[in-house]
């Protein structure tokens, strides 16, 4: 399958300035301010989150591998949290050049969570 350009499909990748939050069973699996956004054309934004701000004791690896011709192959986790969400999370170990940023970093599929929730940063102490 040819690699098409992420650029090419309007495909852009950048800082959150706010703070995400994702939770799954009352739990919160991941708090980070260092999201990166994903936009696309025709979808909803993706919010990558450092594999540092997600609680990874609550992750399990899974066999499930997809490719997108954007950005390579993805690798899947389900979370269990005291419920398990199958295939929730996956992250691009290795993508193309052009999506680099976004290498290692977490992403959660809204409808696998109970809630992806952005707010403005804490003020600084």
């Amino acid at each position: 399958m040819a690699r098409r350009p992420a650029a090419d499909a309007g495909i852009t990748v950048a800082p959150n300035p706010n703070r995400v939050i994702v939770r799954l069973g009352g739990a919160i699996v991941a708090d980070t301010t260092r999201a990166l956004v994903m936009r696309a054309p025709g979808t909803p934004d993706q919010q990558y989150i450092p594999r540092d701000d997600v609680d990874m004791t609550r992750l399990v690896r899974t066999e499930l591998v997809t490719h997108c011709p954007y950005k390579g192959d993805a690798s899947y986790w389900s979370i269990q949290s005291p419920r398990t969400a199958e295939n929730a999370v996956w992250s691009y170990e290795a993508p193309y050049d052009d999506m680099a940023p976004i290498s290692g970093y977490l992403a959660f599929y809204t409808d696998r969570v109970d809630a992806i929730e952005e707010r403005p940063p804490d003020p600084p102490r």
